[in-house]
């Protein structure tokens, strides 16, 4: 099992990618993490709902020890030799609470036993916008500058209680890198036309699997992060919707050492979302209204409900490695205010192509993304 769950990352990922022209890029394990800490201060039916989509079998537990497992690297077997590929992974999750909000000492002590876990008061009361610019300005150093404005102007008044942040990043290098003089522009058949893309080409074995209907060619990196290329054999948009937990799960375990003359473009993707809609459409819909009980956080002495779920992501691939980071916001109203309703053999990777990076040891999917203009 994956951290999170296959399952989730794959349904939620069909409801915010869309057909978005340019690509789009999103960390299920930031969105889990955030959710995960969401759904430990929730009650009744509305940790039911929550629970029952980030992991089917409803052990939160397990989800909160395999994002632990996935927030330390560790290199698998085979992943390199002598001093080897570097990596480095940073996780926060920290929880903003009002001055005046009265927290659960028990909740206080989950978050921070969580990956880089702490817990801080802002003024939402009196000073709202700095306190938006402050979680913002964490999340940025998080992030080592690649997300920021995660909060938009509006996303904070002086009507929120508190703020689930988690903010990931992950830079790690290739076992073997691609040889730049080898980069050369090539066609890329993106949905509006075909353009040219700086295609990065290596002849290596590499793990390599065919299988319904899908190639998969596993670029291993520092501290066993894998990227895997998922390339569909005819076009993406008719393919991806196939593409379930259970099919991917074989087409990655299928892998094996294969000799593979492999032609990948230079990526960089964004990805900018509000998952409300999403995850009430999965069956997340009480967290979203007046009925929440979101009562572990405060111990019962004052009520709230998440007003928003806000996710931004960017992943890119080079001749020398990756590098992505990922940021959420749960935001919490207090209920004495109006809450609002949620706001609506040779792999020549010139198509468009889903790019998942996760940790082999652990199963932890940092990133996923749907590649359809790598520029």
């Amino acid at each position: 099992m994956t951290a999170p769950d296959l399952r989730f990352a794959l349904a939620l990922h069909a409801r915010v990618s869309g057909d978005r022209p340019a690509g789009f890029a999103w960390s299920p394990y930031s969105v889990a993490a955030a959710l995960g800490l969401t759904a430990a201060g929730a009650r009744g039916r509305t940790r039911e709902e929550l629970v029952g989509v980030l992991v089917p079998d409803g052990d939160l537990d397990r989800l909160a020890a395999a994002l632990a497992a996935g927030a330390t690297l560790g290199s698998a077997a085979g992943a390199g030799a002598g001093h080897g590929p570097t990596a480095q992974l940073a996780v926060a999750n920290t929880l903003w609470t009002d001055l005046t909000l009265p927290l659960s000492p028990a909740y206080r002590d989950l978050v921070k036993s969580w990956p880089g876990g702490s817990a801080r008061g802002a003024d939402f009361q009196g000073r709202y916008e700095q306190a938006r610019e402050d979680i913002n300005a964490d999340v940025e150093r998080s992030t080592r500058g690649l997300v920021t404005d995660l909060l938009e102007p509006g996303t904070i008044s002086r009507d929120t209680g508190a703020v689930i942040v988690n903010a990931l990043w992950l830079r790690a290098s290739w076992t073997k890198p691609f040889e730049p003089a080898q980069t050369r522009p090539r066609p890329f058949r993106a949905p509006g036309g075909e353009v040219e893309v700086p295609t990065m080409r290596t002849t290596r074995q590499l793990p390599y699997a065919a299988r319904d209907g899908w190639q998969v060619v596993s670029l291993p990196a520092g501290e066993g992060v894998l990227a895997d290329v998922l390339l569909p054999d005819g076009d993406l948009s008719a393919a991806e919707p196939a593409l379930d937990a259970g099919r991917l799960e074989a087409l990655l375990a299928a892998t094996r050492p294969t000799e593979v003359a492999l032609e990948l473009p230079r990526v960089r993707v964004r990805g900018q979302a509000s998952l409300a809609a999403p995850l009430a459409a999965l069956g997340v819909r009480l967290l979203f209204t007046p009925e929440a009980d979101l009562s572990g956080v405060t111990d019962g002495a004052e009520r709230l409900a998440v007003d928003a779920v806000v996710h931004k992501a960017v992943v890119t691939l080079d001749e020398s490695g990756l590098e992505g980071a990922a940021a959420t916001a749960v935001t919490m109203a207090r209920l004495s205010a109006v809450v609002s309703p949620p706001r609506p053999v040779r792999v020549t990777v010139d198509r468009p192509f889903l790019l998942l990076i996760r940790h082999r040891p652990t199963g932890s999917l940092y990133f996923l993304a749907r590649i359809t203009d790598p520029r």
